[in-house]
């Protein structure tokens, strides 16, 4: 019965976040500043959300899998996987993702980019400071743990509802 039910939430995030298909906004780029505010607001949606769905492409086949790890490193939205996941192969064949996530049901975002496998140490460190449980399972120096972050300039994030316009951000 739980099994069933959530597959039957994760059917209806997905079917939600695909209700609206927003054009992007056409016009002047984002300063850096703007970019900035999005990003920060961004990262404040999924954190709250807490849990996010983390679209990739496997060969010809859609792949769709939860996420909970999000980050600012450096002035870049991060996420992290494990090396060894299959998702982890796709990301570096393909690094074109879309994730999306809904809270207080009625509220949902897509967020689209390119991301990036960055192994410097550091950044690992910093993924897994903010999340100290996931080092019981990956380490900074170990070879599984990946952090990749959203090239900057190829991400638009999109928070939608059922009661208000679209609102679009790029950076």
């Amino acid at each position: 019965m739980k099994r069933t039910l959530a597959t039957l939430a994760v059917l209806a995030v997905l079917l939600f976040c695909g209700l609206q298909n927003v054009p992007a906004q056409e016009g002047v780029p984002m300063n850096k500043e703007e970019a900035k505010q999005a990003m920060q607001q961004t990262y404040n949606y999924l954190k709250e959300a807490k849990v996010y769905y983390l679209a990739t492409v496997d060969q010809d086949q859609p792949r769709v899998r939860p996420f909970g790890t999000v980050h600012i490193f450096e002035d870049k939205l991060y996420i992290q996987t494990g090396r060894k996941k299959n998702v982890a192969k796709q990301l570096l064949a393909n690094g074109k993702v879309e994730l999306c996530a809904m809270k207080d049901r009625s509220t949902w975002i897509r967020v689209s980019g390119v991301l990036v496998d960055d192994p410097r140490r550091e950044a690992k460190v910093s993924m897994l400071a903010e999340y100290p449980e996931l080092q019981r399972m990956y380490s900074p120096d170990d070879d599984n743990t990946m952090v990749l972050f959203f090239q900057p300039g190829t991400v638009e994030a999109t928070i939608s509802s059922f009661t208000a316009k679209p609102i679009v951000m790029k950076f």
